[in-house]
């Protein structure tokens, strides 16, 4: 039954993993078997990462919204060390402002960040999968894939378009031996959420609202993750698995 689960001999690239989600997902694969490659713009953020990881783990500086860029880098990376057998989309941003005073600028930050580089670093790494016959593909959607929020109109707008991204990804891959599923993160204390981590007012509604009560913890991302980077997932293709603490099942 371990050996389903196991991830031992397979690398992962994970984007965004400097911090927050990202570095949490790294370092549970990690401890599942799999060689790290960190991804994040900031080399210095990228180096102190590493070093907290341990171990075996490579770092692959790129933007993941330049096309071009993460072509070179992928297709580098591929030729000069090898397999890519997992790929995480991880990469993200968030912007609050209500919808009629949100600026265009803000929302083509959004549109690039959270759903071109999926599809900029999705394509890439697939190429080389689909000449493999086999490859892991895990877009991180959130909670707002199914649900809005004031002040958050673009954000899910991109989360909605990252799970269907993620079934047009099945549909055109799952012949060439690739499964390519979702993840859909609840309310998470991240980096990201900061500011409502630290509204008591918002806390207090979270609470009230999620069926377990609570903040998520990065920590409870992992087996999702673990599940869909594996064999057990061998079957699982273009289906978004929502991690939220029961807050999409309950009025």
């Amino acid at each position: 039954m371990s050996d389903l689960f196991s991830l031992s001999g397979r690398r992962a690239l994970i984007t965004g993993s400097s911090q927050g989600i990202g570095f949490a997902l790294a370092k549970g694969l990690a401890d599942a078997g799999a060689e790290i490659v960190l991804n994040g713009r900031d080399t210095g953020k990228l180096a102190t990462a590493a070093e907290a990881l341990g171990g075996k783990v490579h770092q692959l500086a790129f933007d993941a919204t330049d096309h071009d860029a993460v072509r070179v880098a992928v297709d580098g990376f591929e030729a000069a060390t090898g397999a890519i057998d997992i790929l995480i989309n991880n990469a993200g941003m968030q912007h609050r402002t209500e919808l009629e005073n949100f600026p265009a600028d803000a929302f083509e930050r959004l549109l690039q960040t959270n759903i071109a580089s999926v599809f900029h670093v999705g394509q890439a790494v697939a190429r080389h999968m689909i000449g493999r016959k086999a490859g892991k593909i895990i877009n991180i959607a959130s909670v707002q894939t199914a649900l809005a929020r004031p002040g958050i109109a673009p954000y899910t707008a991109t989360k909605g378009a990252v799970a269907n991204l993620t079934k047009g990804m099945a549909t055109d891959w799952a012949k060439h031996g690739l499964q390519c599923n979702a993840i859909a993160p609840g309310y998470f204390d991240t980096p990201l959420n900061a500011a409502l981590v630290a509204d008591p007012e918002f806390s207090a509604w979270l609470e009230k609202r999620t069926p377990a009560g609570r903040w998520g913890q990065v920590e409870e991302l992992v087996g999702a993750a673990v599940f869909l980077s594996s064999p057990a997932s061998s079957f699982v293709n273009g289906h978004t698995l929502f991690v939220d603490g029961g807050i999409t099942a309950s009025l």
